[in-house]
C-alpha cells in the first residue's frame, strides 16, 4: 500500500497533477511560509504539482510564543484556500503527504505516531523532538511501520553549505559554526534553536563524532566535537547581543565562509522531491547524531566541561526511547 502511494506521487508530480499536502501545526512561521510558496498563483517550477489543501492547527498550547500565533495563521491559511480540520485523523483522509510543523517538539511523538500508522510520507520540521529519547522513539516507530520521513533545519540547504558538502573546496578537514540560541525550558538545551547551528555543522562534517566537550561563558557557549578520523568541529551558541548564522570550514583547497540563510524555498524543494521519490535527503543516522551531540553537550555542561562519549549518550537515550514506545502503545 505504501509503495503504491509513493508510485502514485511519482506519477502525479511528473505529470504536474496536484498532489494534496496537509499541514499539522499552525504555530510556527514555517507553516504560512510553505503555504504561500505552494499555494501561490505562480509557484516556482520546483514547487509545482503540489498544493496544501488542509491543516490541523494545533500546534502548541503550552508554549505561549507559539500558541499565540495560531489564530492569525489560521486566518492566513484560509485566505490561501486551506481547509481547517478538527483532527489529524480527518486531515489524513484528505491528503497524500504531510508537513508536520508543530513548533513544540514535545508533541511530535504523539502526532507523528498517527501519521506513521497511516503510512503516508511526511516531513517533520525541526526539532524532531524535545529530547533525544523522543527523537529515537519516532525513528524507531517509523522504521517499524516502514513509513518514510525526514527532518531538517532550512539552514542545511543554503547554497554555501551544500556547495561545501559537495566538495567545492575539496576534502573537509574541520568546521566551526555559530547561530543564535534561545533557550526554551520545555526542550533539551539547543534543540529549540541552537539546532540552526548544529545542523549545518553536521551537514559539512557528516557523522562520526565520538566525544563532545562544552564550555559555558557569559555571552556564548562553545561545544567541541572530536570525530573518529581526528577532525574537529565546533558550534558556538550566541546567547545575547547581535546574533547571526554562519561558519568557517577548513578544506584541502582553502578556507570557506559558510552558513547564511536563504529562506525556505530550497528546503521545500527537497521536501517535495522526497514526497515524489520516498528517498530522504537526510539519513536518520545523521539526524540522530545531531541530537546525540546536543544531549552530550548538556551532559558535558553538567560535568563542568568534561568530555562526554556520544556512544554512551545514545545508548542511555535508546533505553528511554523503548519505554516511551511501550507507553505509547499501551
Amino acid at each position: 500500500m505504501r509503495l503504491v502511494t509513493l508510485l502514485f506521487l511519482c506519477v502525479c508530480a511528473t505529470s504536474f497533477a496536484q498532489v494534496k499536502v496537509g499541514i499539522i501545526g499552525l504555530d510556527t512561521s514555517h507553516s504560512p511560509a510553505f503555504i504561500k510558496l505552494l499555494n501561490s498563483d505562480n509557484p516556482r517550477p520546483e514547487h509545482r504539482g503540489f498544493r496544501i489543501v488542509a491543516a490541523y492547527p494545533y500546534g502548541s498550547q503550552a508554549i505561549e510564543s507559539s500558541a499565540k500565533r495560531i489564530p492569525g495563521y489560521i486566518e492566513e491559511a484560509t485566505k490561501y484556500g486551506v481547509e481547517i480540520v478538527a483532527s489529524i485523523a480527518e486531515l489524513l483522509q484528505k491528503v497524500d503527504c504531510v508537513l508536520l510543523e508543530t513548533n513544540d517538539g514535545n508533541m511530535h511523538l504523539q502526532q507523528a505516531a498517527e501519521v506513521i500508522e497511516s503510512g503516508k510520507p511526511f516531513f517533520l520540521d525541526k526539532p524532531v523532538a524535545a529530547t533525544l529519547p523522543q527523537a529515537i522513539a519516532i525513528f524507531m516507530l517509523a522504521k517499524e511501520h516502514s513509513t518514510p520521513f525526514f527532518s531538517s533545519s532550512a539552514l542545511r540547504f543554503t547554497s554555501n553549505n551544500q556547495a561545501i558538502r559537495a566538495g567545492k573546496y575539496g576534502k573537509i578537514l574541520g568546521a566551526d559554526y555559530y547561530s543564535p540560541h534561545h533557550h526554551e525550558p520545555t526542550h533539551t538545551d539547543f534543540t529549540w534553536y541552537g539546532i540552526h547551528g548544529v545542523e549545518p555543522l553536521f551537514t559539512v562534517m557528516g557523522t562520526g563524532c565520538q566525544t563532545v566537550t562544552r564550555i559555558s561563558g557569559d555571552g556564548s557557549d562553545v561545544v567541541v566535537g572530536l570525530w573518529n578520523d581526528g577532525r574537529i568541529g565546533s558550534f558556538r551558541a550566541l546567547l545575547k547581543d547581535k546574533a547571526d548564522y554562519g561558519g568557517t570550514v577548513f578544506c584541502e583547497k582553502g578556507i570557506a565562509a559558510a552558513g547564511g540563510y536563504d529562506g525556505y524555498g530550497a528546503l521545500l524543494a527537497e521536501i517535495l522531491k522526497f514526497f515524489t521519490t520516498g528517498q530522504p535527503p537526510v539519513a536518520a543516522e545523521e539526524t540522530l547524531e545531531i541530537f546525540t551531540f546536543m544531549e552530550a553537550s548538556n551532559e558535558s555542561k553538567r560535568l563542568e566541561g568534561k568530555p562526554v562519549s556520544m556512544a554512551k549518550t545514545y545508548r542511555k537515550a535508546a533505553k528511554k526511547a523503548k519505554k516511551l514506545l511501550e507507553g505509547l502503545k499501551n
